[in-house]
């Protein structure tokens, strides 16, 4: 993963700078500085960089809209990283409502136009001819051009964003909304792509060309990694537990005694192995061996399985309707292992971990994951760093 450089931060939010951005400053500190040479090469360039700087510090703003509107409703904002195409603020979860994922998504193109009017009012203040005119003219046309086309109805822009909310709100299916604004910015990233080609032929603007074509190709990238997530997000709340679980679990006799255990399961076992205690037909609960090493070996054969048993009303566990968003928000809560299904009779129907998920979800989606994946999955118990499922569970309203 490449390295962020953390240049501090705002209400609470890290502030991040990729290193790719230096070199859209270098380009943006080129174009201002080449359009005011006639102050002089020194004050030109010197314009040139404070002006670039003063882009990116509306872009900052821009984000910090977004960030401070998802602040607002109880969402934490992980980062701001300023980046080759812009700024992102890394939203950690999803508004609960159409109408707050709208807030949302217009807070930053407000704060551009509000941007736009405060550098429109400094600019008609001064002559029109003095340097500060200039500048901030220039500034309040930025803004203006940054909340427009952020407005541009596609994800991953904000545009893409509010047409997200419109559909969620007409359909009343989130996953649907964002799946139909990440086609409409599929459809501009090849349009612009297209276009590029097209300015190329007439104008022979290679720069502008290839620029254009990047922020298509980035378009299509991302409007596409929004799809992948929005259909990864579903299939988590509409999968249950019984068709993740397996009964990768021993049950054993309760009343036996701990030496009987020890030789019986421990001693011969080379792989750790989960156990539930059976007395008379009922589960009693999860065996934990490690007591063992709290009870004195001369009373194992006094002592049953009985004694290092938790019942089942304590430990964690699910019912078989549970969804997998709730598995994986508790296994990472709680620092679980496992989670333990029960039937509606109160009985042991299985156990979930993170290999049993990831398996059930390469399944449903066709996801390239071997056996020996799972295997290591089970062992680790980390996902695939390809597949923050922790995170994207996170991000998914209650």
């Amino acid at each position: 993963m490449q390295k962020r450089w953390k240049i501090g931060s705002l209400f609470g939010i890290p502030l991040y700078i990729d290193p790719l951005w230096f070199i859209i400053l270098g380009l943006a500190t080129w174009n201002f500085g080449s359009s005011y040479q006639q102050l002089g090469t020194t004050v030109g360039w010197t314009v040139g960089i404070v002006m670039a700087l003063l882009l990116f510090t509306s872009v900052l703003l821009h984000e910090l809209g977004h960030s401070l509107a998802a602040k607002s409703q109880g969402i934490k904002v992980s980062s701001i990283t300023l980046f080759l195409f812009g700024g992102m603020a890394m939203i950690e979860e999803e508004s609960k409502t159409p109408s707050q994922a709208f807030q949302v998504a217009i807070a930053g193109p407000a704060v551009s136009i509000i941007l736009f009017l405060l550098f429109k009012s400094v600019a008609i203040s001064f002559n029109d001819t003095s340097i500060v005119s200039k500048i901030t003219n220039d500034l309040a046309g930025i803004n203006l051009v940054l909340a427009l086309f952020n407005l541009i109805p596609g994800l991953p822009l904000d545009g893409g964003q509010v047409l997200k909310a419109a559909l969620w709100k007409a359909t009343g299916n989130q996953f649907k909304a964002v799946r139909g604004a990440a086609t409409a910015g599929q459809i501009l990233g090849y349009s612009a792509i297209a276009f590029s080609f097209v300015l190329d032929y007439y104008t022979q603007d290679l720069f502008t060309g290839l620029w254009i074509m990047l922020l298509g190709w980035f378009a299509i990238r991302n409007a596409t990694s929004y799809q992948r997530v929005a259909t990864l997000q579903e299939t988590l709340v509409n999968t249950i537990a019984s068709e993740a679980m397996t009964r990768d679990f021993r049950v054993i006799d309760a009343k036996q005694s701990l030496r009987t255990f020890a030789d019986a399961y421990l001693l011969e076992n080379n792989r750790q192995q989960i156990y539930f205690a059976d007395a008379d037909g009922r589960y009693q609960g999860l065996v934990i061996p490690e007591k063992l090493q709290l009870i004195e070996r001369s009373e194992w054969e006094n002592q049953t399985v009985q004694n290092i048993v938790i019942p089942l009303t304590e430990i964690a566990s699910v019912e078989e309707s549970a969804s997998l968003v709730q598995i994986i928000k508790l296994l990472e809560t709680e620092e679980l292992s496992h989670i333990t299904v029960l039937s509606p009779a109160g009985a042991v129907a299985g156990i979930i971990d993170k290999g049993d998920i990831v398996r059930t979800l390469a399944q449903k989606l066709k996801l390239k994951i071997t056996d020996s994946d799972i295997k290591n999955i089970k062992a680790d118990r980390n996902y695939p760093p390809g597949l923050q499922l922790d995170n994207l569970a996170k991000s998914i309203m209650n």
